[in-house]
């Protein structure tokens, strides 16, 4: 009862970004009804098409995460613990509220998916997409529920095991995952020069890629850090450099995935020049890929925000000490500018080296 209470009990902002999560959610859930509907219809394939549907269903858990880490409820604060509402508790209230907008958003799904195979009559565009949904051959309720649950069941558990109790500075240095990163994002590469063009290994590739940008993104983060201040810097950039160093390890897994995100967007536009088309989820490929890229860009967005929360109280004094607010802003512009920078070059460069994995 308690976290149905903080969820009805919030400020419209947080209400808003669960109301983000529970649409993100409700998108993956009816990209995993679309494959059930396809793999009832057309067997052959069907693994690929599942693998494929799992990459918006990450991002949106990504998403969620992100968007729990963010979440006033989930802090904690002066008197809760002498309420019963430790870190531990906290914990559990965050994963369960997002589990409930997760569900919300997988209930959507369920209507709408049964609503356009004609399933749900009496409401305007009824049965509009019942071809395309495969509405003539029945749909395993078990199998659907299923599927639907993996939404709001791994996002539990992935915000559960983000915002658990931790002892403070036991996280390792962002460098430390360059290495793990390259290896990763190398052996995705290979994985898709030796793969076949509707095989399991391609979204399998695509996921390695993601990972290894994923582990790197600390090390480019704090890479970025290093060279705004360097070369004699003034003030302006010292704050900046510094402060992105800090933030690596907050920003650097969510920019590692955009920029995954980006090279697969380089290299689908690539393929199309030559010819091929990338459409690993028939007609639903663009919105799948339009799903990811929104949660992708929007786990960065509520990322650089509970860093901008984190160093509140670092912004408090500097502005005790006269320090003008232009000063700030600019700062915070700089470290953005040097991110997405880095990003987009990053970006570029892997979409090259996987345009000739797939065309080799």
């Amino acid at each position: 009862m308690l976290p149905l209470r903080l969820v009805r009990g919030s400020r419209p902002l947080v209400q808003l970004r669960r109301l983000l999560v529970a649409a993100a959610s409700a998108g993956s859930g009816f990209l995993l009804l679309y494959v059930l509907a396809e793999a009832t219809a057309v067997p052959a394939g069907s693994f690929p098409r599942l693998l494929w549907a799992l990459v918006p269903l990450a991002a949106t858990v990504q998403f969620a995460v992100a968007v729990a880490r963010t979440d006033p409820a989930t802090r904690p604060r002066d008197g809760l613990d002498a309420a019963g509402l430790g870190p531990v508790r906290l914990t559990l209230v965050a994963a369960v509220s997002t589990a409930i907008a997760c569900a919300l958003g997988g209930a959507l799904a369920l209507a709408a998916f049964l609503h356009l195979r004609g399933d749900l009559a009496g409401l305007p565009f009824d049965g509009a997409a019942a071809r395309l949904l495969h509405a003539d051959r029945p749909l395993p309720v078990a199998a659907a529920l299923t599927l639907l649950a993996l939404v709001p069941l791994t996002a539990a558990t992935a915000t559960a095991l983000a915002l658990r109790p931790r002892p403070p500075h036991s996280g390792l240095a962002p460098q430390t995952g360059v290495p793990w990163g390259v290896a990763l994002t190398a052996c995705g590469l290979a994985a898709l020069a030796y793969a076949r063009p509707a095989g399991a290994a391609v979204p399998a590739g695509c996921v390695l890629i993601t990972v290894g940008l994923a582990l790197a993104g600390p090390g480019l983060a704090y890479a970025c850090g290093t060279l705004v201040q360097s070369l004699r810097p003034g003030p302006l950039r010292l704050l900046a450099g510094r402060g992105l160093q800090e933030e690596a390890p907050r920003l650097g897994r969510p920019l590692g995935v955009l920029c995954a995100v980006g090279a697969a967007a380089l290299t689908a536009l690539a393929l199309r020049g030559q010819g091929e088309t990338v459409t690993p989820l028939g007609p639903l490929t663009g919105p799948a890929a339009a799903l990811v890229a929104l949660c992708a860009a929007g786990t960065l967005l509520f990322s650089a925000v509970e860093a901008r929360q984190a160093r509140s109280a670092q912004r408090a004094a500097l502005a005790g000490l006269g320090t003008p607010g232009t000063v700030l802003r600019t700062a915070v512009a700089l470290r953005a500018v040097a991110l997405l920078g880095a990003a987009a070059g990053l970006g570029w460069g892997v979409a090259q080296l996987t345009s000739l994995a797939l065309t080799r």
